[in-house]
């Protein structure tokens, strides 16, 4: 697959046309997710991360596997818990540089990722903290570095690497939204460097609130009765479960407009 860029996120397969449909697969894939808390399954009422519903956009020959995580930024999440909070040459000292749980499940040979399966990799929220004092700091180069890392395992394990830039803050300007996170750059030329298709889903939230019209408001993100309120939990960047559904609709909606193949699953 070619990588891409746009504000919509360009392709992958070579074409940007949408996925035309044709028979349902047999065979059997599993998504493996890999991300922060716009992605992790809720634990409660709310936040509610949009990988937690993913599934209900797939046919029963998809399984999605969520290991988003809280509070991750991409260095923390290959590596917990040994990221420690002091800085070496610009970066978190890693220490012993042995990878968390979660990712050895995945590059496990007998249970891990296979040939058919996708891996979708969503960091930048949190990886821009300035100093180490949460572990979390990532230079931009390193991003990028670890994002190839993780496409390359994929690749060698017959696996599909599918890149997203994070969901937009919540932030208005006037009606609209304006697209704001870090790494996004930094995923896309990662993306076109790899060979892996890149849904800019900065730009697709962003657009997605501007036209459920949550612009303008008072930005009592707490109340249950407006519409900014219904979708998110308690702040500008995390969901209730009706606005994870929706961001989790507008990636499968994605992977068909981008002509991913992985949407021959979809419902």
């Amino acid at each position: 697959m070619t990588g891409g860029t746009g504000t919509g996120g360009a392709a992958g397969a070579g074409s940007t046309m949408p996925y035309d449909g044709g028979p349902p697969p047999t065979g059997k894939i599993k998504v493996w997710m890999a991300g922060d808390s716009t992605m992790q399954t809720c634990s409660g009422a709310c936040p509610c991360g949009w990988g937690g519903e993913f599934q209900a956009y797939f046919g029963s020959n998809a399984t999605v596997v969520n290991s988003g995580v809280s509070g991750r930024s991409i260095q923390t999440w290959l590596y917990d818990p040994n990221v420690t909070t002091m800085m070496v040459n610009g970066e978190c000292l890693v220490s012993p540089k042995t990878y968390s749980s979660r990712w050895q499940a995945m590059l496990d040979p007998a249970t891990g990722m296979k040939p058919g399966d996708y891996l979708f990799v969503e960091f930048g929220i949190n990886d821009g903290d300035p100093t180490c004092a949460k572990s979390r700091h990532v230079s931009s180069a390193l991003f990028q570095t670890y994002l190839g890392d993780m496409a390359m395992a994929a690749k060698m394990r017959g696996a599909q690497a599918i890149f997203l830039t994070s969901t937009s803050m919540m932030q208005c300007t006037s009606n609209a939204v304006m697209p704001n996170r870090g790494f996004g750059p930094e995923t896309k030329a990662a993306g076109m460097a790899n060979g892996v298709p890149v849904i800019d889903l900065t730009q697709l939230s962003a657009d997605l609130y501007t036209t459920l019209g949550l612009c303008p408001n008072s930005g009592d993100f707490t109340s249950t009765t407006s519409a900014v309120g219904k979708f998110f939990c308690d702040d500008h960047t995390h969901f209730e479960s009706a606005g994870a559904s929706q961001i989790a609709g507008v990636v499968a909606k994605a992977l068909r407009d981008q002509n991913i193949p992985l949407a021959a699953y979809l419902k």
